[in-house]
């Protein structure tokens, strides 16, 4: 029966449950019924316009990105199979149901004992932690410490939608929300690095070319539909499609550079008042008390600097796993949510696309190792779950289950006799020194552009 539960609300998806959440969320709140009505089914309205534009994204590149693959003879040993194979995989596990309460119960207590300003409500991309839990179950068989290990991904992932929290009011405009997607969110502290690090590079800390930079400069042909078309077109010769095709690769592109924004504005009307609902009902019963509501990162991704750099993205990757020694995991399935996977290597540069592109090369060199090395692992999780393993390949990983650096490193520092402990341990202290290297950096950077003191910034 608790099974079943789990499930249905599952499968319900977001678009469904969250105007139900919200809803329930503004009456707790006393916001009343019609205006908590309303906010709800629009919440849901907007997150059904934002998965139909990447359900677009999704069906236009994935044909382009085969393509170029078969075009330039790309053949390597793991298979990227998709970030839905490794949800279903993760929810498919034994420990899965479990822990869906346990993340929603440890959230609740981490907000009571200040540890956290987040309630995540973004259920269905639990997922992600869910997904560290079961790969340590897989390997250790052990539950206790799988679910340990859960636990304090979700913690430090909640900490980094704190501290990043105002990068998606002031850059992305989403007052009162955060960003708990783990696999996206960890990267934070290793891009606002090497954002600091091209602060002092001469030259490049001079070149600047954000979308209202290339407006202003370039006319019409800096303008987010035309850098669409333009990167559309590009995808589509690489493709060698004919020009058919490639016109309507384009014309595809421009569409949902310009309507994941709208989409976000519509979702963005019924979340506000919920957000000032609950920023007025803290206020008044606990005085100094900030929370924020965890999203889905989607909210954020049609960001014009965003979708520009990750579409550049689509053929880099494909070249770097090429040419990358480390390398043996051919992206395909997932070239598609690169838009996820660069929101903070473009977010650190405040829109920068050309600091946001350097960001991005990085991350997807770090995302290709860690693929890379728990491919193993994602492959026998797939099978424990009963997943049809590709005939092409033996093994299967992905770009967004590569993602996930705290998982990586926490997974490693459990066997002292893998061969990737001493890596993992350099991880995790370079990892660390990054995030207390600039962990004043995002209020010091807003405080700035708003001319107030960096205490006073929320």
């Amino acid at each position: 029966m608790f099974q079943s539960t789990i499930d249905f609300i599952l499968d319900l998806g977001p678009s469904v449950m969250l105007p139900i959440i919200m809803t329930i969320f503004g009456l707790l709140l006393k916001q009343g019924f019609n205006k908590s009505f309303r906010a709800g089914i629009t919440i849901g309205i907007g997150f059904v316009g934002i998965n139909l534009v990447i359900g677009l994204l999704t069906t236009s590149l994935s044909p382009a990105t085969e393509a170029m693959v078969e075009r330039f003879n790309l053949n390597l040993s793991i298979l990227d199979v998709g970030w839905p194979v490794g949800a279903a995989i993760s929810f498919g596990t034994t420990l899965a149901p479990v822990m869906i309460p346990i993340i929603i119960v440890f959230n609740l207590i981490l907000v009571a004992l200040n540890w956290t300003k987040t309630i995540n409500v973004d259920i269905w991309n639990f997922w992600h932690l869910i997904f560290s839990t079961s790969l340590v179950y897989i390997a250790t068989d052990n539950a206790f410490l799988s679910i340990a290990i859960g636990l304090i991904v979700t913690g430090i992932t909640l900490k980094l939608a704190d501290w990043t929290a105002p990068v998606v009011e002031h850059h992305f405009g989403l007052k009162g929300v955060s960003l708990a997607h783990s696999e996206s969110v960890n990267f934070a502290p290793i891009t606002y690095a090497l954002n600091k690090i091209q602060d002092m590079i001469p030259g490049l800390n001079k070149l600047h070319a954000d979308p209202e930079t290339l407006r202003k400069r370039f006319g019409v042909f800096g303008e987010p539909l035309v850098m669409g078309l333009l990167l559309g077109l590009l995808i589509g010769i690489l493709g060698e499609y004919n020009i058919q095709g490639i016109l309507t690769l384009g014309i595809q592109m421009a569409a949902v550079l310009i309507l994941l924004p709208r989409m976000v504005a519509l979702l963005m009307e019924g979340l506000i008042p919920i957000s000032e609902g609950t920023r007025d009902f803290v206020t008044k019963r606990f005085p100094g008390k900030e929370v924020y509501i965890g999203l889905d990162a989607a909210v954020v991704i049609g960001n014009p600097a965003n979708m520009a750099v990750a579409l550049l993205m689509v053929p880099i990757t494909l070249v770097l796993a090429v040419i990358l020694p480390w390398n043996e995991m051919l992206p395909f399935a997932d070239l598609a949510v690169l838009p996820f996977t660069v929101i903070w290597a473009v977010a650190a540069s405040k829109g920068n696309i050309i600091r946001g592109l350097i960001n991005s090369i990085i991350t997807v060199m770090i995302v290709l190792f860690i693929a890379t090395n728990i491919a193993e692992l994602t492959t026998k999780m797939g099978e424990a779950v009963g997943f049809a393993m590709p005939e092409s390949s033996s093994l299967i990983s992905g770009i967004d289950v590569g993602s996930h650096i705290l998982v990586f490193i926490l997974y490693n520092l459990l066997d002292p006799t893998s061969p990737l402990f001493i890596t993992a341990i350099i991880f995790g202290v370079i990892y660390a020194l990054l995030w207390y290297w600039v962990r004043n950096d995002i209020k010091k950077q807003y405080a700035k552009e708003l001319g107030i003191d960096k205490k006073t910034l929320k």
